[in-house]
Order: C-alpha cells, then sequence, then structure tokens
C-alpha cells in the first residue's frame, strides 16, 4: 500500500492539488473494497478526480489487455477525463474513444498503445466491441461517469449491451449530480453498493450563488442581454439558450453588435466545438452562448456569471447551469433575463429576487489580454508543449508571461498568446518550421 500511497501523491502534485475535499477522500477509501459505488455529488465538485485517483490502487502493472471502462455521455466530458489522467503522469495509457472522427484512429491508437484504459461514448464503445477491436475479457472496473445525463440521452440500450460483455467485470462506479429514485437492473450493482451522497452540499453552494432577475422591455430579448453583457464587462460570462438555433441566432447579433463571444452546441463540428471552449477557457473570450450541453461534464474554471436568456426547462437544468459558477470556495452570479410575460419558475425560491439595474449605453467590454494561436500539428505529428513553448521563445522572442495554456490535441494544438504580441510574433515566426515540420500558424478565428 506504501507504493500506492506515493503514486497517489505523485499524481496529486502533477495536478497541483494539495488536498483532497472529503467527497474525493471517501471514494479513495472505497478504493480497494469489492463492494460498487454510487457516488452523488454537485456539478463542479470533483468528481472526476474522485474516481480516476482509486484507479491508482486498482490498475494492474502486468495486465496487458484493458482493465477499465469509463462510459460517458459526450466526447467533451471523455476528452476532459483523458486529458486529467494524462496530466497524473502515471505508467498506464488511456485511449479516448467517441464519434465525429474516425473510428481507424482510435482502433490504431488501441492496438499501438496498449491502454490499461479506455474512455468513450457507449455508441462508440459498442462499435468497437463489435469489431472486436479490444478484448472486454480483463476488464475488471466499469465507471459510468454523468449516469443520469446517459440515461436522459437515451443510452440504456448501449450500456446494456457493453455491460452483458463484460464477464471479468469485478466492481462497478456509478456518479451523478443527481439522485435517481432506482437504478436500472442492467447495471448489476450487486447488494453491497456503497453509496455516497454528497448533494446536500448545494445548501453551502446557493450561499455563494447570488441570484439576480434581468427585466427586459422587450420580448425579444437581445438588446437586454448586450446591455447587461456589458455591464458585466470583461468577467466571464456563460448566456445558456434552450436550442442550436438560438445559440447561432443570439451569437450572431451580439457579433453584429460588436461583442466578441463563441458559441457552443451539439450541432458544431467537434473541432469547433474544441476551439470555442479553449478560447473561452484561456481567457481569449470572456463570453460563451450555449445550450445545456455546457451545463455539466465539462471543466469551465472560474466562470463569474450564469445568465439564463432562455428560462431553463426544468429544475435540473437550472441547477446544473448554475453549477457552472460559485465552485470550490469561488462565488458566483446567475441571472434571469425575463421579459414582461415570464415569471419566475415556481422550482427557483425567493418571492424577493433582486433586480439588476441595467446602466444606460454602457461601453462595449475591451479586447481580452489573450488571443488564440493555432497550430496545425499536434500529438499525431510528435509535436508537445515543450516544442510549441521552445518555438515561440525561440523564434517569436516572447517571454513566459506573454505565453499562456497550452493544449495540445491530436492533430492542431492552441495557445494563448499575450493579444499584444500577436503581431510582434507573426512578423518573426513568418516562413518559420516549427520541430522541422512546415505548418499553418495563425491566429484562431
Amino acid at each position: 500500500m506504501q507504493l500506492n500511497d506515493e503514486i497517489i501523491q505523485t499524481a496529486l502534485s502533477n495536478l497541483k492539488i494539495k488536498e483532497l475535499n472529503p467527497m474525493q477522500q471517501a471514494s479513495l477509501d472505497c478504493a480497494t473494497g469489492r463492494e460498487d459505488v454510487i457516488l452523488l455529488s454537485p456539478t463542479g465538485s470533483g468528481k472526476t478526480l474522485a474516481y480516476l485517483l482509486p484507479l491508482l490502487f486498482i490498475l494492474n502493472s502486468d495486465e496487458l489487455g484493458v482493465q477499465i471502462l469509463i462510459l460517458v455521455p459526450s466526447r467533451e466530458l471523455a476528452l476532459q477525463i483523458d486529458t486529467v489522467f494524462r496530466e497524473m503522469n502515471t505508467t498506464w495509457k488511456t485511449v479516448c474513444c467517441y464519434g465525429g472522427h474516425p473510428i481507424a484512429e482510435e482502433k490504431k491508437s488501441i492496438i499501438g498503445n496498449h491502454p490499461a484504459i479506455v474512455i468513450g461514448t457507449p455508441g462508440r464503445i459498442t462499435d468497437h466491441l463489435s469489431k472486436g477491436n479490444f478484448s472486454p475479457e480483463t476488464i475488471h472496473t466499469l465507471i459510468i461517469d454523468e449516469f443520469d445525463k446517459s440515461l436522459e440521452y437515451g443510452f440504456q440500450d448501449e450500456m446494456a449491451e457493453i455491460i452483458t460483455q463484460l464477464p471479468g467485470l469485478k466492481k462497478r462506479m456509478l456518479l451523478s449530480a443527481t439522485d435517481a429514485e432506482e437504478i436500472p437492473q442492467f447495471t448489476g450493482l450487486n447488494n453491497r453498493t456503497i453509496k455516497l451522497n454528497y448533494l446536500d452540499t448545494e445548501t453551502k453552494e446557493e450561499s455563494r450563488l447570488r441570484l439576480m432577475k434581468v427585466l427586459s422591455a422587450s420580448k425579444d430579448k437581445i438588446d437586454t442581454l448586450f446591455t447587461l453583457l456589458c455591464a458585466l464587462g470583461s468577467s466571464s460570462s456563460i448566456v445558456f439558450c434552450n436550442h442550436r438555433d438560438a445559440v447561432d441566432r443570439v451569437s450572431s447579433l451580439l457579433k453584429e453588435k460588436g461583442l466578441d463571444n463563441e458559441s457552443f452546441h451539439g450541432g458544431m463540428e467537434q473541432p469547433d466545438r474544441e476551439r470555442a471552449l479553449y478560447k473561452f477557457r484561456n481567457g481569449s473570450c470572456h463570453v460563451l452562448v450555449s445550450t445545456d450541453l455546457a451545463a455539466r461534464g465539462l471543466d469551465i474554471p472560474e466562470v463569474e456569471h450564469i445568465i439564463h436568456y432562455h428560462l431553463p426547462v426544468n429544475e435540473e437544468s437550472y441547477t446544473h447551469r448554475n453549477g457552472r459558477t460559485a465552485r470550490w470556495d469561488a462565488r458566483g452570479t446567475s441571472y434571469l433575463v425575463l421579459h414582461g410575460e415570464e415569471q419566475v419558475p415556481a422550482y427557483i425560491s425567493g418571492d424577493d429576487i433582486e433586480t439588476f439595474a441595467l446602466p444606460q449605453n454602457p461601453s462595449r467590454p475591451p479586447k481580452p489580454l489573450w488571443a488564440t494561436l493555432y497550430i496545425g500539428k499536434g500529438k499525431k505529428d510528435k509535436l508537445n508543449k515543450i516544442d510549441i513553448v521552445g518555438f515561440l521563445y525561440k523564434k517569436g522572442n516572447l517571454g513566459k508571461e506573454d505565453v499562456g495554456h497550452v493544449d495540445v490535441k491530436e492533430h492542431y494544438a492552441f495557445v494563448a498568446i499575450r493579444r499584444s504580441k500577436m503581431n510582434q510574433l507573426f512578423s518573426l515566426i513568418s516562413g518559420e518550421k516549427i520541430k522541422g515540420m512546415k505548418t499553418i500558424i495563425e491566429e484562431a478565428e
């Protein structure tokens, strides 16, 4: 056990985490037992780490096959989990599987990397198993993250089919931000299931979350939204709409008014979604206009404002949207944008919700301090963060304070660059090769 403890501490150090919260510690304490686990905890409370750390106790270095299968409802969550585990810098490898790109690439990674952990959406994992791309025989642990969302998305049949193909399954772990009345039989949870319920921590979160309403004189609330965002300035905000076409419309109208923003919804191509999220995370865009796809399963830190441009369809949606802010010990504000015919939903308590007074003719927020650089090479081209940073320092004459977060994808990379240095950078690197490769290097639009 001493060796495992050292691995845990090393992983935490690599993640720059000093200590676990009570929910994560409780999950870690259940790591070595044979009991199945249901972990209930609010959005943003650190559930990903709560199940990734325990894996370090049960992974076997001598086993060549896939040992852990993690099922998730969305590609964004799959990629996030994969990123967190890689940053732990262990000896075990992962492969991430999801739709929207060729399955052949994933098959090649599975065969070439011998992953101990496969992370994927139910539909894509079903495809891999049907094609025999990896053997389910060696899988001893199953994790279903966002289990409630997976059921909501209609993945019951795929999940049931996958579970029937796991003859060596010894441990199951289900994670959710809501408490289901009944767990479907296909999960196969045993009679010794441990239930860790940390949903009562939502009351603490609510004390850090300030709720305000914003009144719109017009039924078309776009002018009110624009004024609100101008008033909020350069702080980070997510604007929630109920439909994809509404996201596109709102985003487009805000841009016409000169307010920079990124749109995000399930109808977009994967690279466009990744670019939008990256720009929002790294501070080169302060406003994200999204469907409820951004309400959960994504690692978006330090969001200060949640704006319900459309009222949530139900209380669960409202809760998950607000879960994007006031995370950990931070504070946040949630705004309900209401026109004359709209009422505050009954599930939102408080008859005396404060009204946000919109200023007259506020100025548009300034451009963000950061911009995003796109590089047309990635992991598949053997390009890594050290290569990119070295190139920017040496060829672009940038300092440490000029380069922010670097995110290297399979076929391309994003880098946060101080906006004031972009012209200098492009003038110096024009025609230069990165790691001996000629490629596209441009500002991500």
